[in-house]
């Protein structure tokens, strides 16, 4: 019973707590505010996937049953349905132009000579070697004199894979790219899936990094970028999974009362381990394979380490550790540590296996019979040391002016894409039916509709996390800073907004974030949910509607002059 005398506030809350409202909810349920359902220890530490609505069984006639297995069959047929469409156009005409497009002139070369040497060997000047390449009889002017490279081996082993298969030739080198990006985006549809707890959400990502033109461009170039973006989404993925698992047995050993509900425990929470995590030292190899690749891979390490611990920090605390980063230090951090730094470590050196074998690598066997300080240490790891300096001091002081260059500042509004490839084809030539001259032009160009949302996707992200803690947000906004912010440590280096492809899978995911909040919850009036699916269906198709539009200009058709020119939408990207 309430005394007369009772502070308003006390009656508030007493009203709340036997189910009506408090005052200020009714007044901020005038404005679509609906109050988070209280939920156990169990839910709050391992989100249940929900069940299929029943208002969408009885519109499709199913019963209970049959749609429980629709919605189990659609957590993997709806990825693979879109990764089958996004994987249809990015090997259509794969083979063409017939060139090396860019910097394929370095991979698709380099890789030939790994799979045939086991190091890159040397090639003559690529206005020599090139002609060569691409001539029918094909000649290939390999040395096996070892070069200097600027990159590790993993991501042209890959390349080496499709030529393999295919040849030396522009199919044989674009192959796996190919394959690399129809496979993230199942992976993106996936990750989405366990990150939202929703399929849709997770299929809209994986369909919105389909129909991005930059990922689609990369998915058809044979170079390093997308190979790194691929091995980071999987580590990512991997990572999402060990949470998961991990914070379900760290609910397993909390108490059980007498009503069969997880409660909190301070010296469990504290204490209990979290048994052997296996997916974390597979994301461990993958992190390893990304540094292998191109050494902007690293910054995911370190980025994605930090991450899981902040992961487990939060999982003790809602399992009711009063001091949750203490117990980390003590139960977590040495396993977290060990299972990805050491691990990242030996992938990286296993990736030099064929260095190591060979005799002619360049500066294999530099400190054979060198003493010093050092000496203690095999003379092949010193060797690869400084080879590693050299290639370090080589990408760090590159600054050889290019006229697609560009600064980080504008790369997410797309101030300045790369031109891969450009000819104009005479009137009659090559599909040429204007009357003028027509273009065949490869513009590594994200869809623009695409990313000038997903600018505004990450301001909405970035409060979901500084202002309502959503860990989700913070997951998605720590990968983009690994895969953005190092590069404004470069800004004097040569750098370009291709590289931008790395931390493109987690701005599909911002953007799905923000687009699953204005479709709105379930419980939300019907009213809010239509106005919401109109605004959020209409974005979409204009996406698609916009990638489809610059289609052209992605794929190297030919097209009226004045088609590629109206596509310019700005004065930079020509």
């Amino acid at each position: 019973m309430i005394r007369k005398n009772a502070p308003a506030s006390v009656d508030v809350s007493r009203k709340a707590a036997h189910g009506r409202p408090a005052s200020w909810e009714r007044w901020l349920h005038r404005f679509g505010y609906v109050a988070s359902p209280r939920t156990s220890v169990r839910d709050r530490l391992v989100v249940p996937f929900p069940e299929p609505r029943s208002q969408l069984s009885r519109t499709l006639g199913l019963s209970p049953a049959a749609a429980g297995r629709l919605a189990c069959w659609s957590g993997w047929g709806g990825p693979l349905l879109v990764a089958l469409l996004a994987g249809l156009p990015r090997f259509w005409r794969l083979g063409s132009p017939r060139n090396l497009v860019f910097d394929e002139t370095y991979y698709a070369k380099d890789a030939w000579s790994l799979r045939r040497l086991g190091y890159e060997g040397t090639w003559p000047d690529s206005k020599t070697a090139d002609p060569q390449v691409l001539a029918d009889p094909q000649v290939i002017p390999l040395s096996d004199t070892g070069s200097f490279v600027a990159h590790p081996p993993t991501g042209k082993w890959v390349i080496a894979l499709g030529e393999w298969m295919f040849g030396l030739s522009p199919f044989g080198w674009r192959f796996m790219t190919a394959v690399m990006g129809t496979l993230s985006v199942l992976m993106l549809c996936r990750i989405g899936r366990r990150l939202f707890r929703s399929t849709a959400l997770g299929c809209l990502a994986g369909a919105l990094m389909a129909v991005d033109g930059l990922h689609f461009v990369m998915s058809r170039t044979a170079l390093l970028d997308l190979i790194v973006m691929f091995f980071v989404l999987a580590a990512f993925g991997c990572l999402l999974i060990d949470r998961d698992r991990a914070r379900a047995r760290l609910a397993a050993a909390l108490p059980v009362d007498d009503a069969r509900h997880v409660r909190p425990d301070d010296d469990i929470a504290g204490r209990a381990g979290t048994g052997v995590r296996p997916w974390r030292l597979v994301a461990g190899v993958f992190l390893g394979l990304a540094a292998s690749t191109k050494w902007n891979g690293l910054y995911f390490l370190a980025f994605l380490t930090i991450l899981t611990l902040l992961w487990d920090v939060g999982a003790r605390r809602v399992a009711g550790a009063r001091h949750p980063y203490r117990a980390v230090l003590r139960r977590d951090l040495g396993r977290s540590v060990l299972s990805l730094v050491p691990v990242a470590a030996a992938t990286y050196l296993a990736t030099w296996t064929g260095w190591f074998l060979s005799d002619d690598g360049y500066g294999r066997h530099w400190a054979d019979g060198r003493g010093g300080t050092w000496s203690w240490i095999p003379a092949p790891l010193r060797s690869l040391w400084h080879y590693e300096h050299g290639v370090y001091q080589f990408n760090v002081g590159l600054h050889t002016p290019h006229s697609y260059q560009s600064d980080p500042w504008s790369w997410l509004v797309l101030g300045r894409p790369v031109l891969f490839h450009y000819q104009s084809v005479k009137p009659g030539e090559d599909g040429c039916h204007a009357a003028s001259d027509c273009s065949q032009a490869i513009l590594a160009l994200g869809t623009p509709l695409l990313w000038w949302s997903a600018c505004c996707a990450l301001v909405y992200v970035l409060y979901r996390w500084a202002l309502r803690r959503d860990w989700r947000a913070g997951a998605v906004l720590c990968a983009v800073g690994a895969g953005y912010l190092p590069w404004f440590l470069y800004q004097e280096r040569t750098v370009f907004s291709f590289y931008t492809v790395v931390f493109l899978p987690y701005l599909c995911l911002a953007l799905a974030m923000m687009l699953g909040a204005l479709l709105g919850p379930p419980g939300r009036k019907a009213e809010r949910r239509r106005r919401g699916a109109v605004a959020a269906g209409t974005l979409v198709l204009l996406i698609a509607w916009n990638f489809i539009y610059f289609f052209p200009v992605y794929t190297g058709l030919t097209i009226p002059y004045s088609s590629w020119h109206t596509r310019m939408w700005l004065d930079t990207w020509v």
